[in-house]
């Protein structure tokens, strides 16, 4: 298993449940965590069972929508840890059902405030942070549709879309820092149990080989962790 000791991972979307596994997996094997979400009493519940020294753990309540917000979480990090080595991006939210002319404003607004935009606030601020290390990892979750929409997905297709290649414009723009930000792709996110999907386990395991060193190479791509 790899270590991760003296590592800082940030993680959004954290008392979630594949956020909550992979920072089971992550701090399992010695990373310090940031973990970010929008509910404090959800934060301070996964604070207390994460089993994790204070010194190791960081819980920030963040409105990822809000570029001002971003930029003062970046700063406690900072102040924290003095270093971030990864973003583990995994805010989720769907939208759809609807054709085109049937979606609404505020539907797509809403897609891109929660992919799009929360992606390019957190980019902006914590890429320089990584690329400051000479190391570092960013990862996303996504889904098919952003690269092959079936109908009736406009808003959150779009929203991924747009997200996926912040992404991939990193990969581009950090490829000489060590650093490596790539896409795991799902059609759906089995929590239940019910063999329909991916598990929260199988996405954090995912997330835990592309945050070691043997995944150095891998970078700028989507992962499709589905059948």
């Amino acid at each position: 298993m790899p270590s991760m000791i003296e590592r800082v991972f940030v993680i959004t979307g954290a008392t979630g449940t594949t956020g909550k596994a992979a920072a089971r997996a992550l701090g399992e094997r010695g990373a310090a965590l940031v973990l970010v979400g929008t509910d404090q009493s959800r934060l301070d519940a996964l604070v207390r069972d994460s089993n994790l020294p204070a010194a190791h753990l960081l819980a920030l309540k963040v409105d990822l929508r809000n570029a001002e917000a971003v930029h003062s979480a970046a700063e406690a990090v900072t102040v924290k840890f003095g270093r971030v080595d990864g973003l583990i991006h995994l805010v989720g939210g769907w939208v759809g059902g609807r054709i085109i002319a049937e979606t609404s404003e505020d539907d797509f607004e809403s897609m891109l405030g929660q992919h799009a935009w929360t992606t390019f606030h957190l980019l902006k601020e914590f890429a320089p942070l990584l690329a400051r290390n000479q190391w570092g990892r960013v990862i996303i979750v996504s889904a098919p549709a952003a690269t092959n929409p079936q109908g009736k997905t406009s808003a959150y297709a779009a929203a991924k879309a747009a997200q996926e290649n912040l992404v991939l414009n990193l990969a581009a723009e950090l490829k000489e820092s060590n650093v490596t930000a790539n896409i795991i792709q799902v059609k759906s996110i089995d929590v239940n149990g019910s063999d329909k999907g991916t598990t929260p386990d199988e996405i954090a395991a995912s997330i835990l080989y592309l945050c070691s060193d043997a995944a150095n190479k891998i970078n700028g791509v989507r992962i499709p962790l589905f059948r």
